[in-house]
């Protein structure tokens, strides 16, 4: 894979991460290693690709961020669930 698939990756990886829950995670994971390896070689890739891969890792961060929030707030609503059970038990 050249740079430039790594860049399209990022990005495709990155806006994947955003959308799809749980998964999400990973996606967004992947997405910033894609993203690093791409602007690591900034010698052999363009302008164009450049942004490809800056925008793949910052819609990685905000994938991550989304879904970690999401999940966090999922697994909060669920022990407060059992709880309440507990209680009025």
């Amino acid at each position: 894979m050249n740079d430039n698939n790594h860049a399209v990756t990022s990005l495709v990886l990155g806006i994947l991460s955003i959308v799809i829950p749980v998964i999400g995670v990973i996606l967004g994971i992947f997405g910033i290693i894609y993203a690093n390896k791409s602007t690591d070689e900034t010698i052999n890739i363009s302008d164009e690709y450049r942004k490809y891969a800056v925008a793949g890792k910052v819609c990685s961060i905000v994938g991550i961020c989304v879904q970690s929030i999401a999940i966090f707030f999922t697994v909060l609503a669920f022990l407060l669930f059992v709880f309440s059970l507990q209680l009025f038990m």
